[in-house]
């Protein structure tokens, strides 16, 4: 059994569901980061929470439950935490910069939840990675809208729609890529990674929604 993954201490302790719960998914979040999905044991998972495993079996499944519950609340958070960090008074060059500040902030704060979503859910499968592609979705639908923003100001609203949802997808990639280096490399601020992104790919961006576009020479 891992070592560094800390125990709760209240075990028999009566708690509110919702309190238990949270309680239950925090320790398995832990757990599958540190494991991943199929060498994860809901043994580490009881004795990191501080719960029986009937106890998580009756709150929330068995381990493929479990970890489905962890997917779709981690995949939640995220999308929350970018969402929030828009702000819709500045221009779409901006809310993106806000919006990916918010990403790589909250893969700062909770790395674990980050691993299990990059790292272990795809390479799980289905179920599991269907959840982490309907959040890829949802992100690129938000980047394409500030995308298709930017266009429209410029009165140039059908390149942008045209191009706007393959840009937008490649920004996720992209920052998606970024993140995952990140976690080998934490000194590097969020800004600094959000500043390198926006210059990698907001300004060509913005010169194709203007027509602005490279074309091989042969």
């Amino acid at each position: 059994m891992a070592q560094d993954v800390q125990r709760s201490p209240e075990r028999a302790k009566r708690l509110p569901r919702a309190v238990r719960e949270k309680q239950i998914l925090d320790a398995a979040v832990a757990v599958f980061s540190q494991h991943g999905y199929h060498l994860a044991a809901m043994d580490e998972i009881s004795d990191v929470a501080g719960v029986s495993k009937p106890m998580i079996y009756s709150y929330l499944g068995a381990k493929e439950q479990l970890f489905a519950h962890c997917v779709r609340r981690e995949s939640t958070r995220l999308l929350t935490a970018v969402r929030d960090g828009i702000r819709l008074d500045v221009p779409p060059d901006m809310q993106l910069w806000h919006g990916l500040r918010s990403f790589y902030g909250f893969v700062a704060g909770y790395r674990e939840s980050w691993i299990v979503l990059h790292r272990h859910a795809l390479t799980a499968g289905s179920p599991f990675s269907d959840e982490v592609t309907a959040l890829r979705g949802r992100a690129i639908e938000l980047v394409k809208g500030l995308v298709v923003s930017a266009g429209t100001e410029r009165g140039l609203a059908p390149q942008a729609e045209f191009s706007g949802e393959g840009m937008a997808a490649a920004l996720v990639g992209a920052a998606e890529s970024l993140a995952d280096w990140w976690l080998d490399h934490p000194d590097v601020s969020d800004g600094v990674l959000a500043s390198w992104l926006m210059n990698l790919t907001w300004l060509g961006f913005n010169d194709l929604v203007e027509g602005d576009v490279w074309r091989p020479t042969e």
